[in-house]
């Protein structure tokens, strides 16, 4: 099989009667211009991709291909080098390395290309999604899905990749058929070891579809509040509020319980308590209530009250409800609102702050 590439390459030397002693010489202009083709191919292809498309989304674009470029360009050159080596005169050892060196090299550049693939998609997505606006639900849900996915897949390229590089080396995948044989106890022991890691896996890939959290949504989980900044393959990082991050796997948010503030909407309803003497005028309280929640930028204008929830023996429990666009700006209009009622309750209701009643002996 070795012998007709060969000789058909000493019959093209022959055909334009060099001699022998420069056949090597050939071999390498035979192979320049093979490269400089696929490199002038390449340039060709990422040209005609860039221009593309409506012309205000070339950055992006520029962008997004360039997470393929590199690979794509070592890839054209690998395709060349390897057509024109067909033609040029090697013996039986030489073309059976190179051939092997191949077969390396290829299912190398391939997930190599493959991994720019998946990035480049995440990547367009990214551009493609803004999630700073205020009704951001569909597009935290495509980042979310597609970046879980998009690890998933980066692992599994990267897995086959290895293995199709192992198996081009005949000595390597002998010894692999002759484990993978006789792997029956070790394979249990491997599994017993990996369980927690691959209930991990399963349970990020279970998550890109049930999507019980996605990225930025505002969760209280082991009763610190914070934001979903990063989702990985096997754990989850939540921004706390004080700028601490809390590290979570992610079986947990498929096996335990835990609040999401931002599920369907980003819409919240904050509540404000106030305690005040039992002999307040509650229709004058009500009154200067509405007005700290109105006079707020913070309110979103949906709804707002303020009600008697409970009454002790020393003072009346008060609730205020407002609605804000969502879980931060429902916080400052909570402590707005707070501040604004008990400055107007110091100065205009002074007799309605909670006082301590003592009978003295002798008085009826």
């Amino acid at each position: 099989m070795a012998a007709a590439p060969v000789h058909c390459g000493m019959q093209i030397f022959d055909a334009l009667r060099l001699p022998r002693d420069w056949l090597w010489v050939q071999s390498v202009i035979a192979v320049s211009l093979a490269v400089l083709l696929a490199l002038a191919a390449h340039a060709i292809t990422m040209r005609l991709l860039l221009r593309a498309g409506r012309r205000e989304r070339r950055g992006a674009r520029e962008t997004v291909i360039g997470r393929v470029r590199r690979p794509l360009q070592w890839l054209f050159v690998a395709i060349a080098v390897s057509f024109v080596s067909r033609a040029l005169p090697m013996d039986r050892d030489l073309r059976e390395l190179w051939e092997r060196l191949l077969g390396f090299v290829f299912p190398a550049l391939m997930g190599w290309f493959g991994v720019g693939v998946v990035a480049a998609v995440r990547l367009a997505v990214d551009l493609n999604t803004d999630i700073t606006v205020e009704d951001n639900l569909h597009a935290r849900r495509r980042r979310t899905r597609v970046q879980i996915l998009g690890r998933i897949g980066s692992f599994f390229i990267a897995f086959i990749t290895i293995c199709l590089m192992l198996l081009s080396v005949p000595g390597i995948r002998t010894i692999g058929v002759t484990l993978m044989a006789s792997a029956g106890i070790a394979g249990l022991v491997v599994g017993a070891a990996a369980q927690p890691a691959l209930k991990n896996l399963i349970a990020g890939i279970q998550m890109a579809f049930t999507e019980p959290i996605r990225l930025d949504d505002v969760i209280i989980m082991d009763n610190e509040w914070g934001r979903i900044e990063e989702i990985r393959l096997t754990f989850v990082v939540v921004k706390l509020w004080d700028e601490r991050r809390l590290v979570v796997p992610v079986s947990k948010f498929l096996e335990s319980s835990f609040q999401n503030w931002t599920r369907e909407t980003s819409q919240l309803l904050g509540s404000v308590f106030w305690y005040f003497d039992p002999a307040t005028d509650i229709a004058a309280l009500r009154e200067i209530v509405g007005q700290a929640v109105q006079a707020s930028e913070r309110w979103d204008r949906r709804f707002w009250n303020c009600q008697v929830t409970d009454v002790t023996a020393d003072a009346i429990q008060v609730r205020g409800l407002m609605t804000a666009r969502d879980a931060s700006t429902a916080f400052d209009l909570r402590c707005e609102v707070r501040e604004a009622v008990l400055a107007r309750v110091r100065a205009e209701m002074p007799a309605a702050l909670p006082r301590r009643r003592v009978l003295m002996a002798g008085e009826a």
